[in-house]
């Protein structure tokens, strides 16, 4: 369906958008913007409550409804929207000093606006005078440097035609910048990264191809978040554009409509292959350089489209991307630019499957090693185990295509666990999520649209569970979590036996152990099974109770150090470093090195330390991250200390030391039964009770097992030697 949001690529292309089936009717379910027609007796509505007083934002956004705001009434509905309507603010309390180290540079570029804006004589002195003391103002208010790259003056061409007095022009772009304009809006910034993710759930073909590109979106887009378009449309589109958003008063409204001008130049970059990245990023820069008024209804409804159809964690779990530049981003956020897909919270997960409509419904994929599944799982997640991937490919292939028929019929049937959109729930548990981080990727690779991870996996659903008292009796979430037995219990129980003895007596078994049962069936038939089961399950599984493995804290024994004076260290009792399966739910995992950013940028010839006097033993290894990212490395150990030498790609035979941590902060070393190679060092505190874990390192180490003995037999001399 041709949807007529046309844009002007360029200087001579005119380009449609094609997009998916029934997407034109579902923009126009997501609330359209009505055009600048329509009746004719709006206008004097709204002039009549302006005129008479008392109106509120909810009573102008009825009347409006999205209209193009008549010119001699833009201004006070801009400020009502605002909320700036009838305050002085701190401007009048400012002495009018004109004297920041940057002062020249914000009169050339006031000066500049003014003869953009062609403003007329009598009024230019009077709007640069105002302009520069907006903007030095607010440099001083906020301790700002100014710079052209911020973007301010094109923020101000649609608030200059007003022709607001200075305080009023003050305000209004104050609120503008506090509550429209992303933080961090600028090379590298967090709004770039997490835009990035919203194209890539939506258009993972064009995502991939700007990666392949190595065109990030900070590098054609800042203009567009830091001015909301103002910067790179004319003065009448940007009004016009700014009439309906600040009627809809959502600051995340900027991402969709970026995301609607990308993909409406989509099939023009794709054939645009050969150009340059320069090139490339010129053509993206211009894209909304030619929107012209007749688009922006268009261009609004396919935004409320996608808007609708993308998960409410987007939004909720950014909020402080807009608001105070005072307040930093929290040191514990999540690095975006490290994210693979769109993450999704477990409370939006549970809640979306049951409500009704047509919002965003997930097909949850739950990649957890079977054991654990078979333990606990969301009755609607189908199982895809992601060790197939490596140790089983035909198998990891055969699952794939079953599970994507199955969501398919899911779909159809109107099955609970139906839902367009994928999302992958791993353990919570870095190292085994580096799995299935890999068959993220594998779906990723096939431009797959709609794939999300659930935000801590299936440990923060027990969590979540935990928190909203799943037991209770007003509690509409207990019936999601059940064994592959389908047993009934008490929460607290950690085999899922009944009490009673019946699993399945009442209950109907789960959609999700049904498709299980026939995916690890060896049958030709295994995809018409599943399908089979999906088709006549369309309500929620009967409410039970059972008994999962919740996480616990674990025993960890203390160290005994040199003042000790009561029994043996380590005699008779199982070490704290002991080579071990890890456990199932260890919730003392973090993946930092104790070294410092100067540390880590040391430089050294490999050879030269390998071959040092004091190295005791040497392994060749792979860093491997939370991520699942590996880095050739190598594990040095000394009589006191084991250090980590990254390779460097730029230059053969040397690296950066990773990390140097001392023998005696080693708390444990695990492994796992599945990938014995694949080690993990915990080093913290081991005079705290219970244990603290400072710093967690993981290595794929060939010969592991030669490794983690010398470490440890190195450890136990250290130890030996304190206690004498």
């Amino acid at each position: 369906t041709t949807l007529g949001v046309d844009v002007l690529y360029g200087s001579s292309c005119r380009i449609d958008v094609e997009a998916k089936s029934g997407m034109a009717a579902a923009a126009e379910e997501a609330q359209p913007v009505p055009g600048p027609g329509g009746n004719s007796s709006w206008d004097k509505d709204l002039a009549e409550a302006l005129d008479e007083g008392g109106y509120d934002v909810e009573t102008l956004r009825n009347i409006i409804q999205g209209r193009c705001i008549p010119t001699d009434q833009r201004a006070k509905v801009w400020k009502i929207s605002l909320n700036v309507a009838g305050k002085v603010g701190s401007l009048g309390s400012w002495d009018g000093s004109l004297d920041l180290p940057e002062q020249t540079l914000i009169q050339e570029d006031c000066q500049k606006l003014m003869d953009y804006l062609s403003v007329p004589g009598e009024e230019k002195t009077q709007l640069l005078s105002d302009v520069e003391s907006v903007i030095t103002f607010y440099c001083k208010s906020r301790n700002v440097t100014y710079s052209q790259s911020l973007g301010w003056t094109d923020l101000l061409k649609p608030l200059i035609p007003l022709r607001l007095p200075r305080n009023d022009l003050y305000n209004c772009f104050y609120a503008i910048m506090n509550k429209y304009i992303p933080r961090d809006c600028a090379p590298k910034g967090r709004p770039f990264h997490l835009f990035r993710l919203l194209l890539q759930y939506h258009e993972p073909e064009l995502c991939s191809f700007l990666d392949t590109k190595k065109i990030t979106p900070d590098s054609y887009a800042i203009n567009w978040g830091a001015s909301l378009f103002a910067g790179c449309c004319t003065e009448d589109v940007a009004q016009l554009m700014w009439d309906v958003y600040l009627q809809q008063a959502d600051p995340f409204l900027l991402f969709f409509l970026m995301l609607v001008i990308l993909v409406n130049a989509k099939e023009i970059l794709l054939s645009q292959e050969a150009e340059s990245k320069e090139e490339l990023i010129r053509s993206l820069e211009s894209v909304p350089c030619n929107l012209e008024t007749e688009d922006i209804e268009d261009l609004y409804s396919l935004a409320l489209y996608y808007y609708a159809r993308t998960p409410a964690s987007f939004r909720k779990d950014n909020q402080n991307l807009f608001g105070s530049n005072l307040l930093g981003l929290k040191d514990d956020e999540m690095d975006l630019s490290q994210a693979l897909c769109l993450p999704v919270s477990v409370p939006e997960i549970l809640h979306a499957n049951q409500q009704q409509g047509d919002g965003v419904r997930f097909f949850v994929v739950d990649c957890r090693p079977a054991e654990q599944y078979n333990a606990g799982h969301l009755s609607t997640a189908f199982h895809l185990d992601s060790d197939l991937m490596l140790q089983n490919p035909a198998e990891f292939a055969l699952s794939v295509k079953s599970l994507l028929e199955a969501q398919k019929q899911s779909i159809e049937s109107g099955s609970v666990a139906s839902g367009e959109h994928l999302c992958f729930m791993g353990s919570g548990r870095e190292e085994e999520d580096m799995y299935m981080n890999m068959v993220l990727a594998h779906f990723l690779q096939k431009n797959k649209e709609y794939v999300s991870i659930a935000r801590g996996g299936f440990m923060a659903l027990q969590q979540h569970l935990v928190d909203i008292n799943v037991d209770g009796p007003e509690n509409g979430y207990g019936h999601w979590i059940v064994s592959t037995s389908g047993s009934r219990g008490s929460i607290s129980s950690v085999d899922g036996d009944s009490p009673n003895g019946s699993g399945d007596g009442r209950g109907v078994k789960s959609l999700v152990n049904k498709m299980t049962f026939a995916l690890k069936s060896k049958s030709v038939n295994v995809k018409e099974k599943m399908i089979s089961f999906i088709e006549n399950t369309s309500a929620p599984v009967e409410r039970m109770t059972f008994q999962l493995p919740w996480p616990e804290k674990m025993n960890i024994d203390r160290h005994v150090s040199s003042s000790d004076k009561v029994g043996k260290p380590y005699r008779g009792v199982k070490p704290v470093f002991s080579i071990a399966d890890e456990e199932e739910y260890d919730t003392d995992e973090i993946d930092s090195s104790s070294m410092s950013d100067d540390d880590r940028k040391e430089m050294v010839n490999i050879q030269t330390w390998v071959n040092k006097p004091d190295i005791k033993h040497h392994f060749p290894c792979s860093e491997v991250k939370e991520t699942g990212h590996m880095f050739p490395s190598h594990l040095l150990v000394t009589a006191t200390h084991m250090y980590c030498l990254r390779e460097m790609p730029s230059r053969k035979g040397f690296a950066y030391i990773q990390s140097r941590q001392a023998l005696t902060s080693m708390v444990k070393i695990t492994s796992k039964k599945k990938h014995p190679e694949l080690i993990t060092f915990k080093f913290g505190n081991s005079n705290a009770s219970p244990v603290e874990i400072l710093a967690v390192e993981r290595y794929l180490i060939p010969n592991a097992g030669d490794a983690t003995k010398a470490i440890k037999q190195q450890i136990m001399k250290v130890l030996d030697a304190l206690e004498s």
